[in-house]
């Protein structure tokens, strides 16, 4: 019941506090965002109970870490607790920290079925999604720090959306095996996330691409706001669909044949990503080409992101049709799912990277 209490107050305080604070730099459209994003963290404190507990975590560890900084971004630099706990960067690097150790718990919890390792696994990325939460919203507080014409939600080029990627996956992950009551596809789903964290850090040092650099004029739209983490609940669930599909593949081998959950379960759990992924990867989408339309004057224009971004569509959508209608199941439908995020990955850096167009915003 505290708890409960707790949540609200703390999501209440953060809306009105946000509104009091910035309402300056809104248009009406992030206005009615923010207003929107109220009830939503309070329905999701209601349908998933970790949520609550998750964000009262964050929301503490935020206000120390800004009442630290006494209004100065230099005090990252001298006081003890900024520089190495509480500050963006640090956090972030908490971040990179607990999940490679979940991954290994994880390991060893599947291969010496220890349940001990099992939950130290799950508890380690709670601990990585407490840290990386925590560091985008300081990230966002210390941009405003820098001018007030910097300041924008950290999700705007690789680095942050890489870093947004792994605690959307991992807080998916999370949320569903709590509800399949399993443990044991940690260590595939944990490899797909450390697999981004080992391109944060070699992005972070060989390319100093943690600093907090000025949105470019085509991103300056409150429309980023909701296509970017929309975007990446699809991106997350398309990834875990994937890799619980590779465990489902090697079922039959020998070395992890005792180690995972039936094949309903994981059958069940590669639908269910699919759907949701699809559901918000397609609204993404749509917003997205509102967007166009708002910056370009066009809703569709064959610029690679879009054709891209169609392909991808187009593969789950057949994905889900095969299933649903048609009701294919097994080995196909897991090397489709595989195959699928090869093509997703793609349209998320590849693009961005190698093609030029309108979304050529990430480098290397």
């Amino acid at each position: 019941m505290i708890i409960n209490a707790l949540f609200i107050l703390s999501i209440l305080f953060s809306g009105i506090y946000s509104f009091i604070n910035f309402r300056g730099f809104m248009d009406v459209y992030e206005v009615a965002i923010l207003i929107f994003s109220v009830p939503v963290f309070i329905w999701l404190g209601y349908f998933w109970s970790s949520f609550r507990k998750l964000f009262l975590a964050i929301f503490f560890l935020t206000i120390l870490s800004v009442v630290l900084f006494q209004h100065d971004l230099q005090m990252q630099e001298t006081n003890f607790f900024l520089k190495y706990f509480l500050s963006s960067q640090s956090l972030i690097m908490w971040m990179t920290f607990f999940f490679p150790l979940s991954l290994t718990a994880y390991l060893y919890s599947s291969f010496k079925s220890n349940q001990f390792s099992a939950n130290l696994g799950s508890n380690f990325s709670w601990i990585a999604l407490t840290a990386g939460f925590t560091g985008l919203m300081v990230r966002w507080y210390e941009s405003y720090l820098i001018s007030l014409d910097v300041g924008h939600i950290p999700i705007s080029n690789l680095y942050e959306v890489f870093v947004l990627f792994c605690l959307i996956t991992g807080a998916m992950y999370l949320y569903y095996e709590q509800k399949s009551q399993t443990k044991k596809l940690g260590s595939f789903v944990l490899i797909i996330i450390n697999a981004a964290v080992a391109f944060i850090l070699w992005y972070t040092f060989a390319k100093n691409a943690d600093a907090i650099q000025p949105l470019v004029p085509a991103l300056q739209s409150y429309w980023m706001k909701i296509h970017v983490p929309t975007n990446f609940i699809g991106y997350g669930a398309f990834s875990i669909s994937a890799m619980i599909a590779v465990a489902y593949l090697l079922r039959n081998q020998s070395l992890v044949k005792n180690i995972l959950p039936s094949e309903y379960v994981m059958e069940d759990l590669m639908y269910k990503s699919i759907a949701i992924g699809f559901i918000f990867f397609t609204i993404a989408t749509i917003l997205g080409a509102i967007w166009a339309a708002e910056a370009w004057g066009g809703y569709w224009s064959w610029d690679p992101k879009e054709t891209w971004a169609l392909i991808v569509w187009l593969n789950y959508a057949a994905w889900l049709h095969l299933r649903l209608v048609k009701g294919l199941r097994g080995d196909v439908l897991a090397w489709w799912s595989v195959i699928g995020l090869l093509i997703t990955t793609f349209a998320f850096i590849g693009v961005n990277l190698f093609l030029s167009g309108l979304h050529s915003y990430g480098e290397l």
